[in-house]
């Protein structure tokens, strides 16, 4: 996707009326939206012909679940970005999600402008979680970083500046863009670039992978 371009998504659902309602909706706020599936294989068949920057992605399909739908669309459109958005709030299917290759997770209760948000945070590889669900994905890194079958170097690579490594730490800890920009007195557009300089420094896709090299490395303390 080009910087001035409008995302392309696809949007995955097994409930025909709710399918259509969020790609009536996306299509409102101005996304392309140029294709629809009810399950995984026709997101997989869909996704190899459209090559969607974002999948919006429910987590219950008739023929799986989104978990595996996302791993199938990755397969096929590796350059896609997945945003879930499920009834489901339960610990397992977040993490599963995001296991799976999943940049963000949703629930079914955000507003039409909170979904419109998060869908372009996703395209430009941002990660986005209904409140309290990103503290249980960085819980979870948390607890596999500190078992014993993971070593932690305990510091920032060399190439990240001083306030990149700061700005890191606080990424680590679950903090959104605006919340680190008022802790350190940074506007957010201050905030974003570092972000996206730790990315290409650190060759990682989103914030969920920044916040697991953070927490591998001890900077979340």
């Amino acid at each position: 996707m080009g910087a001035d371009s409008t995302p392309t998504v696809m949007v995955v659902d097994d409930h025909p009326i709710w399918r259509d309602a969020v790609a009536r909706d996306l299509a409102d706020d101005g996304f392309a939206v140029v294709a629809t599936a009810d399950g995984v294989a026709a997101a997989r068949r869909r996704a190899a012909v459209v090559l969607p920057d974002v999948v919006v992605m429910d987590m219950r399909l008739g023929d799986g679940d989104g978990a595996q739908a996302t791993a199938e669309v990755l397969s096929v459109s590796p350059s896609s970005r997945i945003l879930v958005l499920s009834a489901s709030d339960e610990r397992e299917d977040v993490l599963e999600a995001v296991k799976a290759g999943a940049t963000g997770y949703l629930v079914k209760s955000a507003s039409k402008q909170e979904l419109g948000d998060a869908v372009r945070a996703t395209a430009e590889g941002r990660a986005v979680f209904t409140p309290g669900l990103a503290g249980l994905v960085l819980g979870e890194y948390r607890r596999i970083a500190q078992s014993p079958m993971t070593g932690q170097s305990g510091a920032a690579a060399p190439s990240l500046t001083e306030r990149e490594t700061e700005i890191l730490r606080h990424v680590a800890k679950g903090l959104t863009a605006k919340q680190i920009a008022t802790r350190l007195s940074l506007s957010h557009r201050t905030v974003e670039n570092h972000v996206q300089a730790t990315f290409r420094k650190l060759q990682v896709a989103n914030r969920v992978e920044l916040a697991r090299y953070a927490i591998e490395h001890g900077l979340d303390e």
